[in-house]
C-alpha cells in the first residue's frame, strides 16, 4: 500500500442514536476528498472478531443517509475487547491485543469511534496501546463529559416533546394525572429539555432524588386551583430520597451485563393515584427515543463532528475527542473523558429556570 495514501476505519459503538448516519457520512466523505481510502467497521467493537465486519466504505456506501435513523454500520455496546465474551462461557477475556494486530494488518492510520462514554473509554484505552484514535461523543442522554452537547440528544427531546404534547390533550379531556418515563439513566437532560419544552408540570431526574410529598403537594395545588389535569415526566433512573432505582433486569440477568432500568414511571403513578385519589395513567417511551429521522440540529451537529474528527487525524492529533464549546467545535483529551459524566446541575440554570415558572422537581 501507498503510504502517502491515508487509510482510516471508522465505527459506530454502543446504544444507536438519531445522527449516527449523518456523522459516518461525513468522516466518510470529508475523508475521500482528501483522497483517503475509509473502512467501516460493524457492530461495533465487534466487527474486529467477525468474518466480513470490516468493510470498504465509498461516497456511494453512505449516499442519501443523511436523513435515516440508525446506523448503516449497526451498534453494539456486547464487544468491549478488554471485556470480550469467552465463547466457552467461561468469562470475559481481554481480546484488545487482537484489535490492535488488526489496525496493523489493515495499515490503519486512526480508527475514529463514535460512541458514548462506555465506547470512548475503550477507544481510550486503544489509544495507549498503541492504536491512533480519534472520539465522536454520541448519546442521547447529553451527558458526555467534555462537550455542551452530543448528536442524538436534540432529535430524543422533541421526540419526548411531541409526546407531551399528545398526552395534555388527552390529560385534559379526561381529567388525569399523566405519567411519562423517559430515559435517562444517570442523567436528566432529556427529561428537562424534553419535558420542559412540553409543558410538564412535574420534572423527576436522577440528580434531584425525589419526595413523592412534594410530587402530591404539586398536584393537589392544581387540582385545588381548578386545573384538574397534571403531566408528570420522570427519567428512568430518578429514584426516591429514601429508595433506590427501579431496575427490572440486574446486571447478572443482562445479555449485556448491564443491569437495565425500568418502571419508575408506573411506581410514581400507583402512588399518586392512591394518595390523592385521582385517575393517573403512565406511558413509557422507551426506544421510541432512539429511533426515527434526526432533525436539522442533529444532521448538522453530526456534520461538524465528522469532519472535525478527519481534520484532527490529518493534524495528527489522535487521543483527542472532539467536541462543542458554546458555538464553537473544539477537542479535549479522552483521557479526560473517560470515566467522568456531565449531568443536570440541581442548581444550574435549566432547573432554576423551570422552577422560577412553577414547575416541580419533587423538592
Amino acid at each position: 500500500m501507498n503510504r502517502g495514501l491515508r487509510r482510516i476505519a471508522v465505527l459506530t459503538g454502543g446504544g444507536d442514536a438519531p445522527g449516527l448516519n449523518a456523522v459516518v457520512r461525513a468522516v466518510a466523505k470529508s475523508a475521500i476528498h482528501r483522497g483517503w481510502e475509509v473502512l467501516g467497521i460493524e457492530d461495533g467493537f465487534e466487527g474486529f472478531f467477525n468474518e466480513g465486519g470490516i468493510r470498504p466504505l465509498s461516497s456511494g456506501h453512505v449516499r442519501g443517509i443523511l436523513q435515516m435513523g440508525g446506523s448503516i454500520l449497526r451498534c453494539s455496546n456486547r464487544g468491549d475487547p478488554f471485556r470480550y465474551p469467552a465463547e466457552d462461557g467461561s468469562g470475559p477475556a481481554d481480546r484488545s491485543d487482537e484489535v490492535v494486530k488488526q489496525v496493523d494488518r489493515l495499515a490503519l492510520d486512526a480508527l475514529v469511534v463514535i460512541g458514548g462514554d462506555g465506547s470512548l473509554m475503550i477507544g481510550g484505552r486503544l489509544e495507549e496501546k498503541g492504536v491512533p484514535v480519534v472520539g465522536i461523543p454520541k448519546t442521547i442522554d447529553n451527558d458526555v463529559w467534555g462537550t455542551d452537547v452530543t448528536f442524538g440528544f436534540d432529535t430524543a427531546s422533541q421526540t419526548v416533546t411531541d409526546a407531551v404534547d399528545r398526552l395534555h390533550s388527552t390529560a385534559a379531556s379526561h381529567q388525569r394525572v399523566m405519567v411519562v418515563e423517559v430515559m435517562g439513566r444517570d442523567a436528566g437532560w432529556i427529561a428537562v429539555q424534553g419535558g420542559g419544552s412540553g409543558g410538564g408540570d412535574v420534572l423527576l431526574i436522577p440528580e434531584i432524588p425525589f419526595d413523592m410529598d412534594a410530587v402530591c403537594g404539586k398536584i393537589r395545588e392544581r387540582n385545588e386551583g381548578g386545573i384538574g389535569f397534571s403531566i408528570v415526566v420522570v427519567a428512568e433512573g430518578a429514584h426516591p430520597s429514601d429508595g433506590e432505582k427501579t431496575v427490572i433486569v440486574t446486571a447478572e440477568e443482562s445479555a449485556t451485563g448491564y443491569e437495565r432500568l425500568g418502571g419508575v414511571g408506573d411506581r410514581v403513578a400507583r402512588i399518586i393515584e392512591q394518595r390523592e385519589r385521582v385517575e393517573c395513567r403512565s406511558t413509557v417511551l422507551g426506544h421510541v427515543q432512539r429511533g426515527g429521522s434526526p432533525t436539522s440540529r442533529d444532521r448538522f451537529l453530526g456534520t461538524l463532528f465528522g469532519v472535525g474528527a478527519v481534520d484532527l487525524i490529518a493534524r495528527g492529533n489522535t487521543g483527542r475527542m472532539v467536541a462543542m464549546k458554546g458555538e464553537r467545535l473544539t477537542d479535549v483529551p479522552l483521557t479526560e473523558v473517560a470515566g467522568r459524566a456531565r449531568r443536570v446541575e440541581p442548581d444550574g440554570p435549566e432547573v432554576h429556570a423551570l422552577e422560577a415558572i412553577g414547575v416541580n422537581f419533587g423538592r
